[in-house]
């Protein structure tokens, strides 16, 4: 039975569009015939308001689930609005970090937590992993604890950046800090792709930044590039995804493309490694 690909939205800048990538693109997977679920890591909670959830009525969020109270499974809410699984956050967890940092492996809580859901895969009963295709976690725009956690926990990062001279320095620290944990924490985590959001074409600065993200990142940056759009901006204030609120709006057909985008290469890692793996298998010739 396959695991989940989980997929960490990341990145330290604010306001470069990664809660609404996250709800977004979980809600164009579950079009897309995907089952979903989305963490929210972020103490602001915008991921939960819109996914649809009053994160204020919440008693059970991640931050249970951080200190190892809760299982995963046991905090979870449908999206009214976008289809996928949702683990809420609100205020509560921006005390998390404070505890984290007394707890031992402080790093690796919530990889532990998914990690024994996905371990009863094998039991009859319905658990986490057996129950979806994709795992997305909305990260904090800071590299803390909190975003350390959910960098433990992916199989890999999707970054969301505008095309602005800022934003190319702090890839760079980014990088750096996915480099690290990849060498100290998390071996397999890797770059899933970079997103270009908020995207204006006659801004030459905007071209400028593009062609070198393309000459540095190659086949990392994604083809899909999200526009500036009212009905993205909109969306959270109706906790819905743009593609609830507007079908046919630029940002919700933008999210359904980098959804597509995401399934393919997915199916190609799987076909290559399924292949390496034949390869492997078959006998050397005498």
């Amino acid at each position: 039975m396959k695991t989940p690909r989980i997929i960490a939205i990341a990145n330290q800048k604010g306001g470069v569009g990664k809660t609404t990538t996250a709800v977004n693109l979980s809600a164009s997977l579950v079009a897309m015939k995907r089952r979903v679920l989305m963490i929210d890591l972020d103490p602001q909670g915008n991921a939960t308001t819109g996914a649809g959830i009053d994160k204020r009525a919440q008693s059970q969020t991640v931050y249970q689930v951080l200190l190892g109270q809760r299982g995963i499974a046991g905090v979870r809410l449908k999206s009214p609005s976008g289809g996928f699984d949702l683990v809420p956050a609100n205020r509560e967890l921006a005390g998390a970090e404070v505890e984290l940092v007394e707890l031992p492996e402080r790093e690796t809580r919530l990889r532990d937590a998914l990690m024994e859901a996905l371990s009863q895969m094998r039991a009859a009963i319905s658990e986490v992993a057996a129950e979806y295709d994709f795992v997305i976690l909305d990260c904090p725009p800071s590299l803390s604890l909190l975003t350390l956690n959910g960098l433990c926990a992916a199989d890999s990062v999707l970054i969301p950046m505008q095309c602005e001279y800022y934003a190319l320095e702090g890839l760079s620290d980014l990088v750096q800090t996915l480099k690290k944990v990849r060498a100290h924490l998390n071996p397999r985590l890797e770059i899933e792709g970079l997103l270009r959001t908020m995207f204006d074409p006659r801004n030459t600065l905007a071209q400028n930044v593009s062609a070198e993200l393309e000459k540095h990142f190659g086949d990392k940056l994604y083809r899909t590039v999200v526009p500036r759009n009212i009905r993205l901006a909109e969306a959270p204030s109706h906790g819905v995804p743009a593609l609830v609120l507007e079908p046919k709006s630029k940002g919700a057909i933008a999210y359904l493309a980098l959804a597509g985008e995401v399934l393919r290469r997915m199916e190609a890692r799987e076909a290559a490694a399924a292949q390496a793996a034949a390869h492997a298998a078959t006998p050397a010739a005498a």
